[in-house]
């Protein structure tokens, strides 16, 4: 044998030895746990990511391949065994209070308008004022009278019958100047002190108050005399200004008396509107006091 194929023996021989002495020398005991031995693939994609291991390196220009320690997982739970299970945190619940109705007063049914007389009188004398008027007030149909009358002075008129209240006694005082010729005196302007005085004690807001509680009765009492497709509540501010609207008028006046009853001897005055001779016979200083207490109440209204 030639002795390049002799030294080219002896050379593989050597490396086989050394590579033995290396292993011998490299190797561990296997610890708790698995030790995988897996061989790198020729190249691995740049973006996947494995898990982190730890990766024995090999000697420099070693022939031998990789050899990675995949990291030790837990061990399963042993079966058979049952998990623990916390209890779930008691749910904390804010106290709710129920809410409470402040006290409303029970509801108040009117009376059928042929029964209201009784009812409408304790209503009045229930208002600051109220039960002094009623010794001026009739005890029947009280509220059918009320709007005939209110009707009636939104017209210029004043009903002579069918009044709500008593009429005033008291005659209105004259002085004779001759057998055909009279003259108003101004004493007869008292008659309705007394009258107006209590009319104006009326408390305006409770009066107005009352009369919008009593709507209903006002207003089936207008339908009943025709006016089915009318407010009241228009008609009763028709009224409040027709009143006001009456000039004043200063006496002395002077009277004829053709038959029983006084007429004005100036035709200017004999021809206004019933309503407002009304506020003559009454005087000045009354007239004022009733538009006054009227103006209170249809700025209500």
């Amino acid at each position: 044998m030639k002795k390049a194929g002799l030294f080219t023996i002896a050379g593989v021989a050597v490396l086989t030895f050394l590579g033995l002495v290396y292993l011998a020398l490299t190797y561990e005991a296997p610890q708790s746990g698995t030790t995988t031995v897996v061989i790198a693939p020729p190249a691995e994609p740049a973006q996947r990511q494995s898990l982190p291991s730890r990766v024995v390196a090999p000697a420099n220009n070693s022939i031998l391949p990789e050899i990675r320690i995949q990291p030790q997982t837990n061990p399963a739970p042993t079966p058979g065994v049952d998990p623990i299970v916390e209890p779930l945190p008691a749910e904390v619940v804010n106290p709710t209070f129920a809410q409470v109705d402040p006290e409303t007063p029970p509801e108040v049914i009117l009376p059928t308008l042929n029964e209201s007389d009784a009812f409408v009188l304790d209503e009045l004398r229930g208002i600051p004022g109220g039960a002094a008027v009623i010794d001026f007030l009739v005890n029947d149909q009280i509220v059918r009278k009320f709007v005939a009358l209110v009707e009636s002075i939104s017209r210029g008129g004043y009903p002579q019958t069918g009044l709500p209240f008593r009429p005033v006694e008291a005659e209105m005082q004259v002085r004779n100047i001759d057998n055909n010729l009279f003259v108003m005196d101004e004493a007869s302007y008292d008659r309705f002190n007394a009258v107006v005085e209590r009319f104006i004690a009326v408390d305006a807001d409770a009066s107005y108050a009352l009369y919008r509680f009593l709507s209903p009765l006002f207003q089936q009492a207008y339908a009943e005399i025709g006016f089915r497709n009318q407010r009241f509540d228009d008609t009763l501010r028709s009224a409040i200004n027709a009143v006001l609207a009456a000039e004043v008028a200063e006496g002395p006046h002077q009277l004829v008396k053709p038959s029983v009853m006084f007429l004005y001897a100036d035709a200017s005055i004999e021809n206004l509107q019933e309503v407002h001779k009304l506020l003559i016979r009454m005087g000045p200083g009354n007239a004022a006091k009733i538009k006054a207490q009227l103006r209170e109440f249809g700025d209500r209204l």
